[in-house]
């Protein structure tokens, strides 16, 4: 399995009240645990600067990957990036 980073950015009209912020990760997150089961989420956190959401998955395809951010850009109302992460020591390796 592949490690990906999904960068989310909230488009400004994404909601009116912060609290609302819980009703869409729900949302989010049963549409993707329902498309996307080959996506496994490992961790998610509220950043600041450019982005305001990092979750970091794991996946055997890229196809899954790329479908779980749809679904972000769709019901999350947000902008995505998504990056393939290789673990330090296996970049490292690949090096030599």
């Amino acid at each position: 399995m592949a490690t990906y980073i999904i960068l989310s950015r909230f488009s400004p009209h994404a909601f009116d009240d912060p609290k609302d912020v819980k009703k869409m990760a729900r949302t989010v997150s049963s549409e993707i645990k329902r498309e996307c089961p080959k996506v496994k989420w490992q961790r998610s956190y509220a950043v600041t600067g450019r982005f305001d959401i990092v979750d970091i998955v794991e996946a055997a395809d890229l196809a899954s990957v790329e479908r779980a951010a749809m679904i972000i850009r769709g019901y999350g109302h947000a902008a995505t990036e998504t990056m393939v992460a290789t673990p330090w020591d296996v970049f490292l390796k690949s090096l030599t």
